[in-house]
């Protein structure tokens, strides 16, 4: 369609909404399809939430909010980073935005022109490289293999910053690998941020309280860089939320008045029920809500069963993840191997021959930079996990 603009017919579609979408007609179909392919908490909106939100509706909150947010939720922003991340901001320093990856796509846009670099370590969340792309800048991928526990060095940071460096973007605990990072780790950037004061870097904490380690560390807490860092967060992950759109950013006062700008042209504010909702979670103490505990809990507890399970497939190399809730094994060894008419050259065929030969839907490792891995998701049952790794290791074992 010669009419359609570059950026879009340049631009990937998601390959994890992607394989979710053909999961959900495979099954539309008939087929049962078990889908590890869609970063979605299985819980439902804890009931506090909800029935704050009711009364929203009952309070007639129906008209436009303030495009950076309601000053109520921007200030439970500002107590929620100091309650749980020891971070001082101010209310001008918090913009809400429709769902994280908005909040995300802001911060790009207002920082990057054509041409400015972006270093991404990867594996990276699919959205980066094609926000970027959108903004016109360029991808300068760093490859953190499962070797190094996917994690990026400061000297892997270092050797890739340039005069044209502009924004760096990673998240912790990180999606697709469940990695995080330490204090330790995340201080050693820190300190390549302090010897290179025109680099801005974007930390998406969303996974923040799925962390299976003890307390979450933000890179914002070293005050030497903490202008530098853009501070990504929402409701959809810790509270189960993702339909209700709430993702906000805190960063220094110039580039959240920038994303209010920019905000202001595109969508205007979000949803005035959703963010009344989002009041209230703000409000929820991780460290004693039983909501966010139980949750946690249960994440953790699919974890260790999966992770077991998954060691006992010959020929894959899995690590087992801090937090979020996804594996990201290394699978390369099946690349090359074949069974009836399905000849497995990469990820992506891997993929579809799990889909359609043990209907389990998972999304190859390209989707996020890393050609050698595939994303398994353990946000559902427990029964639905076992079920699905038990299929996925005779799927595999036909591959000859």
């Amino acid at each position: 369609m010669e009419f359609l603009s570059k950026r879009v017919t340049e631009m990937a579609e998601s390959e994890t909404l992607a394989m979710t979408r053909i999961a959900r007609e495979l099954k539309a179909q008939g087929m049962d399809v078990i889908s590890l392919s869609i970063g979605e908490p299985d819980f439902n909106t804890p009931e506090p939430i909800k029935e704050f939100a009711k009364q929203a509706i009952d309070e007639n909150w129906s008209h436009y909010s303030p495009v950076p947010g309601y000053p109520e939720l921007r200030k439970a922003i500002v107590e929620k980073l100091k309650r749980d991340n020891n971070l001082d901001y101010t209310m001008d320093q918090i913009i809400v935005s429709t769902g994280a990856k908005q909040s995300i796509a802001n911060a790009v846009m207002v920082l990057i022109n054509p041409g400015d670099e972006v270093i991404i370590p990867t594996p990276y969340w699919v959205s980066y490289k094609e926000i970027v792309k959108l903004a016109e800048g360029k991808s300068v991928f760093v490859r953190c293999g499962i070797e190094n526990n996917f994690k990026v060095t400061p000297e892997q940071l270092e050797k890739a910053i340039t005069p044209k460096t502009k924004l760096i973007m990673f998240s912790s605990p990180s999606n697709p690998t469940g990695m995080l990072y330490t204090k330790e780790e995340l201080e050693g950037i820190a300190k390549v941020l302090e010897r290179n004061p025109h680099v801005f870097v974007m930390a998406d904490e969303i996974y923040e309280h799925i962390n299976f380690e003890g307390k979450h560390q933000s890179l914002a807490q070293f005050s030497s860089i903490k202008d530098q860092v853009i501070t990504i967060n929402g409701v959809s992950k810790g509270y189960a939320m993702t339909g209700w759109r709430i993702g906000f950013m805190a960063a220094q006062a110039s580039i959240a008045k920038a994303c209010d700008k920019i905000q202001g042209q595109i969508t205007s504010g979000t949803s005035s029920i959703s963010q009344r909702a989002a009041i209230k979670a703000m409000e929820i103490d991780p460290a004693t809500d039983n909501s966010i505990h139980e949750m946690r809990k249960t994440f953790m507890e699919r974890r260790d069963i999966m992770f077991d399970l998954l060691k006992e497939i010959p020929n894959i190399h899995v690590n087992l993840p801090q937090g979020a809730f996804y594996f990201f094994p290394d699978v390369k060894y099946y690349y090359g191997k074949k069974h009836d008419k399905y000849d497995i050259k990469d990820g992506n065929d891997l993929c579809f021959y799990l889909l359609y030969e043990a209907q389990v839907a998972l999304v190859p490792g390209s989707a996020f930079g890393d050609p050698d891995c595939i994303r398994l998701s353990y946000a559902t049952s427990t029964d639905k996990l076992i079920e699905a790794v038990a299929r996925i290791k005779k799927a595999l074992e036909k591959l000859k």
